[in-house]
């Protein structure tokens, strides 16, 4: 949150180090008696910005004792008070600055910056007014109203009032930032992005702003300047955490996963390891089809939270691609002890149940996620080729029509004239072979290759308009 310079109004010059030093020295060893107000400014505008709040507080006590009736004292009284966190002391010192100088905007955007530290946000509404009534192109004002209506969620609101800042002073050294924030609160995503690269034009070392334009860029599933976006804030901060492990899942997502486990592993070098860092290394190396290895961190996953539903259907899954099915089934089963609404889960352990040759539950298992997720396109595939093996082509045809009828293709119109053909059902086959061919003309050679017997018959290539010439041998 900003806040003014602590100067007063007539220090222009700052002061050279040899008298700073000779003043500091002279205060510190005989303070009591050190009266003069010039040089008591100096000292306290010199401990503010050496940070020593409580050194600056007494100075400018010391000064309000020979200047009273100072507005700019007690003002800078106020802003020390509320750095060292003693908001309220704060607001008292503020109202005296204003009972002397009620039309100093200045005092009244400092008192809205504390009334908004003590989460008192609409107060600090009526101070930042207060101060655009006095001054209508005070930047800080409409800056720290925008903060203020951030905290409130009226982040529309803070668009505007933040905007109305940029008018004013282009190169605040916030402002840009702040709407970069409450674009990407407000997903618009584009806007977001400008805005933290305007920050960025005015602070380049900024890397939250490097690191929330990686987020927005993510979002927006441009990944790999997300990457480079990641890599400059981890250039300016190392040890940025949450920079390494959000590289890492837009390294992952552009299918880069040893860079992915690179990242991942760094964020274990400063945080230690956490459910969400080990379940991504177990899907890099998934993804690898290093499927031991990937074990092993899903496995980590479930000695630190059991109730990981996604490890153990992970876990599952490596398993399963090892050839390991009765294992596999028993951690999907886990899964979905957990989580029991999640087709993925199902679908996986129903591919399980087939490839370990127990068809019959395996087509129980597709029955049941159709029945609980009748949108779930390949888990109709999967029944209609699972029931069609097991000699039931009208069942077959039936599930092949309701994956058409969610999304048609090609390759279903392929399948499914190769039921309609056992089925004796001629006409109907090659009117959806057609429908193939005209969709995807490379179906014609799957029809060499899966169906040699019909790609011979002489009459078929007829009917499909392959020509009448003999077919080449398979």
């Amino acid at each position: 949150m900003s806040m003014f310079d602590f100067e007063f109004e007539d220090f222009d010059e700052p002061a050279d180090e040899g008298r700073m030093n000779a003043l500091l020295s002279a205060y510190e060893g005989n303070a009591p008696a050190w009266l003069d107000s010039d040089s008591l400014e100096d000292i306290a505008n010199y401990y503010f910005e050496q940070g020593r709040y409580e050194d600056a507080l007494s100075v400018i006590d010391r000064l309000l004792g020979i200047m009273s009736h100072s507005s700019d004292a007690w003002m800078r009284r106020g802003i020390l008070l509320n750095n060292l966190e003693r908001h309220k002391e704060a607001l008292e010192a503020y109202d005296k600055a204003l009972t002397l100088n009620p039309v100093d905007s200045e005092t009244h955007v400092n008192r809205g910056i504390t009334l908004n530290a003590l989460g008192r946000s609409q107060e600090s509404l009526e101070a930042y007014g207060e101060a655009i009534r006095i001054d209508p192109i005070n930047d800080e004002a409409f800056f720290n109203r925008g903060v203020a209506l951030e905290h409130l969620n009226s982040l529309q609101d803070a668009v505007t009032s933040f905007r109305q800042c940029a008018e004013l002073n282009p190169e605040h050294p916030e402002v840009w930032y702040e709407l970069g924030f409450c674009y990407d609160c407000l997903e618009k995503d584009a806007e977001s992005i400008v805005c933290y690269e305007r920050h960025i034009d005015i602070e380049p070392y900024s890397q939250d702003a490097w690191y929330n334009r990686g987020i927005v860029l993510s979002r927006m599933s441009r990944f790999e300047t997300a990457v480079d976006s990641y890599d400059m804030a981890i250039a300016i901060q190392d040890d940025f955490a949450s920079a390494w492990y959000n590289r890492g899942n837009a390294l992952a997502n552009i299918g880069r996963p040893e860079e992915a486990i690179e990242s991942y592993r760094k964020v274990i070098e400063l945080e230690g390891g956490d459910p969400a860092t080990w379940y991504n290394l177990g899907l890099a190396f998934e993804e690898m089809e290093d499927y031991l290895q990937a074990f092993r961190y899903f496995e980590q996953v479930i000695r630190q939270d059991e109730a990981h539903p996604e490890a153990w259907y992970g876990m599952g899954c490596c398993l399963d691609a090892l050839e390991r099915h009765e294992e596999a089934l028993a951690l999907f089963d886990r899964a979905l002890a957990l989580k029991p609404d999640i087709g993925e889960f199902w679908h996986a352990k129903a591919d399980c149940l087939y490839n370990a040759g127990n068809v019959a539950e395996a087509l129980k298992t597709y029955k049941h996620i159709v029945s609980t997720h009748p949108k779930n396109r390949d888990a109709w595939l999967d029944l209609a080729e699972t029931y069609f093996e097991t000699g039931h082509p009208e069942s077959a045809l039936d599930a092949y029509q309701k994956a058409l009828a969610l999304h048609p293709d090609a390759g279903v119109h392929f399948l499914q004239a190769r039921v309609l053909f056992a089925l004796g059902r001629t006409d109907e086959s090659m009117h959806s072979l057609k429908m193939a061919f005209r969709m995807d003309p490379n179906m014609k050679e799957e029809l060499q290759r899966v169906c040699p017997d019909m790609w011979r018959d002489a009459q078929i290539r007829h009917m499909l308009g392959l020509g009448n010439g003999p077919a080449p041998r398979v």
